[in-house]
């Protein structure tokens, strides 16, 4: 049976840049097809606002399959929307009613300025990363794969905390803006891995140290960032973070 397109309202913020007030605009996008993706009813609300001589809607995006987090925006209130595990490109209209409005915000935290519209800076993630979030030891070439034994359960947690991919979705969803999750995930994947404990104090200290300086609130125990993470990283990252950062300042 085919699906019947739908209209959709969107109300969504525009912003000239970080120092303009912005607002909220609603525009209304007729004949949206179920099966399309979020980014792609963007897309054709684009056109028609060029067609109509209006100026676009600012948003990011690059590999629309879930991949690199950059379309990350706020949709009716939740960081990359309705569906969990998934990011803003994986969101499919056929989610949302016939007639419904749809609200949709940049992410919303001070160390995340808004570039334009839907647009943040996310660079403060790249300042923290280049913190720590590296191993610098020369190891040489690619050892056997049996020559460094690492633990099943280590290596595990490892990929699991690896997959994240610094979309920003937990400072937006957290009331503190706090980028624990994320630091936490970075200092885990690389703590957990023989290769990554020589440096595993000075890493996890210089990198707390750039979240605070950055102005990244303080982690209280919400649990938002963990529901709205699209890699479901889990808030034991933080746990480990906090147990290294206690380690490195006593050791």
């Amino acid at each position: 049976m085919e699906k019947k397109n739908i209209t959709i309202y969107v109300k969504v913020w525009r912003q000239e840049d970080a120092n303009t007030k912005g607002r909220f605009q609603t525009y209304t996008v007729e004949d949206v097809n179920p099966d399309m993706s979020f980014l792609e009813m963007l897309d054709v609300l684009n056109e028609n606002l060029i067609k109509n001589d209006d100026i676009p809607i600012e948003f990011d995006n690059d590999c629309r399959e879930g991949i690199c987090g950059m379309c990350g925006v706020v949709i009716n209130g939740t960081a990359h929307g309705p569906k969990s595990g998934t990011t803003t490109c994986e969101v499919r209209m056929r989610q949302f009613k016939d007639g419904q409005t749809i609200l949709v915000e940049p992410w919303r935290a001070r160390p995340f300025p808004v570039i334009k519209d839907l647009v943040v800076d996310r660079t403060a993630f790249d300042r923290i990363m280049s913190k720590g979030g590296y191993i610098s030891v020369r190891t040489g070439g690619v050892p056997e794969a049996r020559s460094i034994l690492v633990p099943k359960e280590n290596a595990d947690q490892a990929m699991d905390m690896a997959a994240c991919i610094g979309c920003g979705a937990c400072v937006a969803a957290c009331p503190n803006a706090s980028a624990a999750l994320f630091v936490g995930a970075k200092v885990s994947h690389l703590g957990l891995l023989p290769q990554g404990r020589p440096e595993a104090k000075r890493r996890v200290d210089r990198m707390v140290v750039q979240m605070d300086e950055e102005g990244f609130g303080a982690c209280s125990n919400h649990g938002e960032c963990e529901a709205v993470c699209p890699k479901e990283i889990s808030i034991t990252a933080i746990a480990r973070m906090r147990r290294e950062f206690l380690k490195a300042a006593v050791g």
